[in-house]
């Protein structure tokens, strides 16, 4: 069976983490969530990432705040996409865990997404995106979405536009 893994690196990280979740719903796509840190985890996240590459994981969600080396973990240990998801809360607001899900060395790479809530939803999407390339339902499915959010915009500017001439 064909799933998206989401892995956050604390309890605290689920409310924006599950930002995501929601998303893969609206979409029908299965998902995993689970808690797992490559700091006071390494083994679960190690043998959590053999065992769902084994079963059919197409991708990876990894959300993880401060020294965030939750995504370079995942990465190092399967070959399928990782999409980190850098998580504020800390004295720099974030900045530290972008910078440590960004700077992957060469060979290890990890799309990385923005801070908080939006890099989140977009990692679902990304990962949407990522199924879609062998699933015509799943593309379908994202035309729609794009042309529903063109729709709900121009349907906002409708009530509030002043326009001269």
């Amino acid at each position: 069976m064909k799933f998206v893994s989401i892995i956050m690196g604390s309890k605290s990280d689920y409310e924006i983490v599950s930002e995501a979740a929601k998303i893969l719903e609206l979409f029908d796509v299965k998902y995993e969530m689970i808690i797992s840190s490559a700091h006071r985890s390494p083994k679960r996240t190690h043998d959590y990432v053999a065992d769902a590459d084994k079963r059919g994981a197409q991708a990876f969600i990894c959300a993880a705040g401060m020294a965030a080396h939750l995504a370079g973990a995942v990465a190092a240990n399967t070959t399928k996409p990782v999409i980190g998801v850098p998580m504020g809360g800390s004295a720099v607001n974030g900045i530290d865990a972008l910078y440590s899900t960004v700077q992957m060395p060469a060979g290890m790479p990890v799309a990385t997404l923005a801070i908080g809530k939006a890099g989140a939803k977009n990692a679902a999407y990304l990962a949407i995106q990522i199924l879609a390339l062998s699933d015509d339902s799943l593309s379908t499915k994202l035309a729609e979405d794009r042309a529903k959010q063109e729709k709900s915009l121009e349907e906002d500017s409708k009530k509030i536009e002043v326009l001269l001439g």
